[in-house]
């Protein structure tokens, strides 16, 4: 029977998906209409008519339909007697130039207030989509910017009115670069047949709806074209695909063949499920399937999950994690909490969750503890987050479903920032330094944020877990890179999210940026071929977060296709340009602002210099902190200018902590001593070139890998070519001067080679600043004080010094990396020989 839900609370936005009250609403829709006009001249069937739809639509499992005419008020009471929630389009010339004139502006506004009015406060309003396929040449004509700000001027007219109603507007693969702000969920009408194309346009389009949730508007297929049971057995399909997407829902087009437009009824067409008559196709029962179980998908397996949560000193959002994942929809894990040598009330709020098992260990870092929770699980699968999360109840199963349906070994999902969170937690969230995902793909991950990611734990097994040299941050980057280097592939789901508290003070934040810097000294000597000569990360895919990590200075790139008329009308997003933020890095103020500020207090009139040196960082900071993207209501006074703040300070800390760290690690470091190697090394030394002979088949990876083996044991920093580079690899172990290794293997038949390894030492580029850096500033001293200080005209003298003491440091690194080269011979039983030796030996073996 039918029941009044009138006095139901509204549809809520929760991250990537809706909420009704305390429950999850997954969009399970139909669109409905436009009918002939009735007797009272609506767009509607009568309402006999329209009471034995719904009692239709009602066995279908609907619980949404898509209205394309703002429905009448006893509409809108049938659909809340049935429980079914309403998203409607509202009319107006769209396809027009709308823009050109003010009279269909006018007539827009007036439509989008007028349906606000009408349906403000109503339960059965799902929410108004204020456009629905702006025709691309139109946008094309008038620009996107103006078109977009329009349409957020529409929806703002319906927020005056009703704050709580949920707005949209819904596109197509045309105007797929179409967007704006303050809507607050994504809708797409999506027309694509093949599986696989339609699998990757939906991910295309979750990266591009990013925290917000996807709707597919219309989906849909002509049965009299395609055929009734290929029109079943394509929706089915989407439909799956769509949910397994981490979709917020889908809309079927349509209910029913009967369509009306353009002032007559049409005929050749049929995308519904029913028939004119209302009779059901076989799309109809197909659909009707997968909405009794939708959104779960059934799995082809159901794996035991052990989730892992690391904590130290977490009590102030403990309880809220734990209580989340007490909460999780899935059948079959387990919660593992490892206690850290916590200090606060952790061990309290943990007696209030006896089913989850706790581990208590004296302060090992975060590796140690995931190393811990790691050994105690008996799941399958390890799924890890933080203390300070709180987890979405469908969390693992998203997780768990790509890991089980695809070739992944790892999984990750999106990171938000908890509605409830401070307006400070929001300036942290869109400063720089947050956790981030990196795609190659929009399905496939370079780096999943280690606050939400799963292993299978056979993988995390091979690779020897978390490596407890990361206490504090580092870890989870470490373990993306290593099981890639595997040849092992990480997905991410849309659907798999978690709510992440962030830092609630600037102390606090900038405590956190400390002990990334230090991570990243670690992961630079661990990993150097991921960085560069500055100790910056060299990501191969897109960094998707939050917080820019540099300033936006041009405009996205819209493929339009011939004539504006590309079905795929693609937006390419322009990466925030990061060379520009080099004024703000650490280097920056220690190698340009410091000596310029310095000689400023010597020479006066290097003041303006040295000012204008300042000034570029702070601009670029002011910037940086006007594009912030701050979150929705949580905008104050002070918000953009501490943002402002935070992306001067980060750099400064981020940067001292991991100079330092690199410094200490390499102190500790063990040296290659040359006295200790057991052949000369400068015997057959040659314009540094070394050359062996092997007899035993000893090709030059075997040999390269050896010395790489050397130097890394060594804990020197060691870039292996990528694939783009003229040299086998980089080498650096002071800050004054780096080497390329270059070889060449010469095949002789019969197992014998000859190898050819050339060392090529060159300064870096803090030690060409250095010396520029020093002959600038004497040459200024000796223009200043020729005339009252006599002495000025010595400082020339230690420019040789400099220049010595330079080149002294790269022959002596050069002459370390050349006894490891020696010593690697050695070991793999190759014989060294001069250059014209080998010339006379190969003529005679020829």
């Amino acid at each position: 029977m039918p029941n009044n839900f009138a006095n139901q609370p509204r549809i809520t936005i929760d991250g990537k998906f809706f909420r009704l009250g305390a429950e999850k609403f997954f969009v399970k829709g139909v669109s409905y209409g436009p009918f002939a006009p009735n007797g009272e001249m609506e767009m509607f069937p009568s309402r006999e008519q329209a009471g034995r739809d719904f009692r239709q639509l009602q066995q279908l499992g609907v619980n949404l339909l898509r209205v394309y005419y703002v429905p009448p008020k006893w509409f809108l009471e049938l659909a809340a007697d049935f429980s079914i929630k309403l998203l409607i389009d509202i009319p107006w010339p769209s396809h027009l130039c709308f823009l050109e004139s003010e009279e269909p502006q006018e007539q827009a506004r007036e439509a989008v207030r007028s349906a606000a009015l009408h349906c403000k406060d109503h339960s059965a309003v799902f929410a108004l989509s204020v456009a629905n396929e702006i025709p691309a040449e139109i946008v094309r004509w008038t620009g996107v910017k103006r078109v977009g700000a329009f349409i957020e001027e529409l929806i703002g007219i319906v927020k005056s009115i009703d704050s709580n109603l949920l707005c949209t507007f819904a596109s197509f693969p045309p105007t797929e670069f179409l967007t704006a702000s303050n809507s607050d969920f994504i809708s797409f009408n999506v027309y694509l047949h093949q599986a696989a194309a339609f699998q990757k346009y939906v991910a295309r389009l979750q990266m591009l709806a990013n925290a917000k949730p996807l709707v597919l508007a219309e989906v849909g297929l002509d049965s009299i074209r395609e055929g009734e049971q290929r029109q079943a057995d394509v929706l089915k399909e989407q439909l799956e695909i769509a949910a397994r997407s981490g979709l917020a829902g889908t809309i079927v087009y349509s209910f029913t063949d009967d369509w009306f437009k353009g002032g007559s009824q049409v005929r050749d067409w049929g995308f519904g499920l029913t028939n004119v008559a209302r009779e059901a196709k076989r799309s109809f029962a197909a659909v009707k399937q997968f909405y009794e179980q939708a959104p779960y998908v059934p799995l082809s397996r159901q794996p035991k999950v052990s989730v892992v949560i690391a904590s130290y000193n977490g009590a102030r959002t403990l309880d809220a994690c734990l209580a989340s994942v007490t909460r999780l929809n899935y059948p079959d894990y387990e919660v593992i909490l490892v206690d850290d040598g916590s200090t606060d009330e952790t061990q309290n709020i943990v007696e209030r969750y006896p089913r989850i098992q706790t581990l208590r260990q004296t302060n090992q870092g975060l590796s140690a503890a995931r190393n811990a929770g790691i050994t105690a699980a008996s799941g399958e699968i390890v799924a890890f987050t933080d203390a300070d999360c709180r987890v979405d109840e469908d969390w693992l199963y998203y997780l768990v479903q790509l890991l089980v349906q695809n070739n992944y070994m790892g999984v990750g999902g999106h990171n938000f920032l908890p509605p409830e969170d401070s307006p400070m937690a929001a300036v942290v969230l869109v400063s720089p330094g947050g956790p981030a995902h990196v795609m190659l793909t929009d399905e496939e991950a370079e780096h999943i944020p280690g606050c939400n990611m799963a292993f299978y734990k056979w993988a995390l097994k091979e690779i020897n877990g978390f490596d407890p040299v990361f206490r504090n941050a580092g870890d989870d980057v470490d373990v993306c890179w290593r099981l890639q280097e595997r040849g092992y592939r990480l997905g991410f789901t849309p659907g798999g999210f978690v709510w992440h508290y962030r830092r609630a003070t600037v102390r606090a934040y900038l405590r956190q940026q400390a002990g990334y810097g230090e991570a990243e000294a670690l992961l630079i000597q661990k990993h150097p071929e991921h960085y560069n000569a500055l100790g910056g990360n060299m990501w191969r895919g897109r960094i998707y977060g939050v917080a820019k990590y540099g300033l936006i200075l041009n405009p996205p790139v819209i493929y339009h296709g011939t004539f504006g008329s590309g079905f795929f009308q693609k937006l390419y997003s322009t990466q925030p340009t990061n060379a520009i933020m080099l004024c703000t890095t650490f280097e920056y103020h220690l190698m340009v602002n410091l000596p310029i500020f310095l000689l400023a207090t010597v020479f006066p009139f290097l003041w303006p210099l040295a000012l204008a040196a300042f000034g570029a960082s702070v601009a670029v900071c002011i910037i940086a902190g006007y594009q912030a993207d701050l979150p929705p209501g949580k905008m104050r006074i002070w918000t953009r200018p501490l943002v402002a703040l935070l992306f001067f300070l980060q750099p400064i800390v981020r940067g001292w902590a991991r100079y330092f760290t690199r410094l200490n690690v390499r102190l500790a470091a063990p040296e290659i001593s040359i006295e200790s190697l057991k052949v000369p090394i400068l015997a057959n030394l040659t314009e540094h070139q070394l050359c062996f002979w092997s007899n035993a088949g000893i090709d030059r990876f075997q040999f390269l890998g050896r010395v790489v083996q050397h130097l890394q044991a060594a804990h020197w920093q060691t870039n292996l070519d990528s694939g783009w580079s003229a040299y086998d690899a980089e080498i650096l172990r002071n800050r004054w001067s780096r080497l390329h290794l270059t070889t060449a293997c010469e095949h002789l038949g019969n197992g014998r080679m000859f190898h050819r390894c050339r060392v090529e030492a060159r300064w870096t580029l803090a030690a060409t600043i250095l010396f520029l850096g020093t002959l600038i500033a004497e040459g200024l001293a000796i223009v200043h004080f020729r005339s009252v200080q006599p002495w000025v005209w010595m400082l020339p003298l230690t420019i040789p010094l400099l220049a010595w003491f330079l080149d002294d440091e790269k022959r002596w690194q050069e002459l370390q990396v050349l006894g490891v080269v020696q010593r690697s011979s050695a070991e793999l039983g190759l014989e060294p020989f001069a250059p014209g030796v080998r010339q006379a030996s190969a003529g005679e073996s020829s």
